[in-house]
């Protein structure tokens, strides 16, 4: 029986929480650095409460919650968890693979800084939903640029 785990399983466990991939991975010390990042960056920005608040309809009062200064890196760092999961474990190595996860990461971020603002279809989705709708985008623009550039590497040799 193998027991050799496919690299979506290490990228499933590392979206439930950065560092659970590096430790079916066996890498020790990175798991217990992404943790560790997780929490002082929840606690810091209060996300849970940002999170509980969104998900009852409050987006006004997630936004109060949230300390924008902290949630800043969570984008970054929570993307990085589950590519360095998926990579340890053998996938992503193809070229260009990187992109989707790095625009992911990059346009979440931007959704990020414009959730206290920007309403889409007069809805204001706030600090929570605002970023998962823009990582969702820069995922999708990432796979599309990554299938271009790999058809233009076809092309060229």
């Amino acid at each position: 029986m193998n027991k050799i785990s496919p690299p979506y399983e290490k990228l499933l466990w590392s979206i439930a929480l950065p560092g659970f991939g590096q430790f079916l991975n066996g890498k020790y010390l990175k798991a217990v650095v992404l943790i560790a990042l997780e929490i002082v960056i929840n606690a810091g920005a209060n996300l849970n409460l940002a999170i509980i608040a969104s998900f009852q309809g409050d987006i006004e009062r997630a936004i109060r919650e949230v300390d924008y200064q902290w949630l800043m890196f969570y984008p970054c760092v929570y993307m990085f968890g589950i590519w360095d999961a998926f990579r340890d474990a053998g996938g992503g190595q193809g070229r260009h693979d990187t992109l989707p996860f790095v625009l992911c990461a990059f346009v979440g971020t931007v959704g990020l800084i414009y959730s206290s603002s920007l309403r889409i279809f007069g809805v204001l989705l706030g600090p929570v939903w605002m970023p998962m709708l823009f990582a969702g985008l820069g995922l999708a623009v990432g796979a599309a640029l990554r299938g271009a550039l790999l058809r233009a590497d076809g092309r060229t040799g």
